[in-house]
């Protein structure tokens, strides 16, 4: 049956938030920091899902294990969309999350409360090293805040504001976020493409 996936990151934020999205599962949870020899993967699509096909499929190759990817854009309305799936890199190849946080509120200083909404969309796909590859999808609406507020999460989590809860991902627990979260609803289904999985993998035992 199926006992382990790797998750295709380095970064340990989203390694520890995957961790716990999927953790019930009953397998071996892993990440690239148990494949120091795993390539790096160029995320040079033009799309968030050609970018999770990508690293998924690479890594399922490399690692001979099944991979699960994921890549986020930021879509903010009064930006035309920007930043989107430069969303990692938005204030320069190698931007901090306050570089990233800074250069959107100054793009949005004097835009009005009302026309500062953005929404965050996940794409998440699960690759088998014999090149098999299912894609799902998590989408969270929001409004991009004034000001950053919040100590918890990563990313633009500071200045996203979650209208229904009354504050941005990153005033929330680690528990809260998971429960409603882009990447808590992309994973969601990623589970369940994990779970038959292993249903074929026992009937085919």
């Amino acid at each position: 049956m199926l006992k382990e996936i790797v998750l295709a990151t380095r970064n340990r934020h989203k390694g520890e938030e995957l961790s716990a999205l999927l953790g019930d599962l009953g397998i071996q949870i892993r990440t690239l920091a148990d494949f120091p020899a795993a390539p790096e993967v160029e995320e040079d699509g033009a799309t968030c899902e050609a970018n999770a096909i990508k690293k998924a499929t690479e890594i399922a190759q490399a690692t001979g294990l099944p991979a699960v990817a994921d890549d986020t854009g930021l879509e903010v309305d009064a930006l035309g969309g920007r930043p989107g799936v430069f969303a990692a890199r938005y204030a320069g190849e190698h931007a901090t999350y306050a570089d990233n946080c800074r250069k959107l509120l100054q793009e949005l200083a004097g835009v009005p409360r009302a026309k500062r909404s953005a929404k965050f969309v996940t794409v998440a796909a699960i690759a088998l090293p014999g090149g098999e590859v299912q894609v799902v999808q998590g989408i969270l609406e929001g409004l991009i805040t004034e000001a950053p507020a919040g100590a918890h999460g990563f990313g633009y989590d500071p200045v996203f504001l979650v209208p229904e809860r009354g504050k941005t991902l990153a005033e929330m627990t680690a528990a809260e976020k998971n429960c409603i979260s882009h990447r808590a609803k992309a994973f969601v289904q990623a589970k369940e493409i994990l779970r038959s999985l292993q249903s074929e993998s026992i009937v085919g035992a």
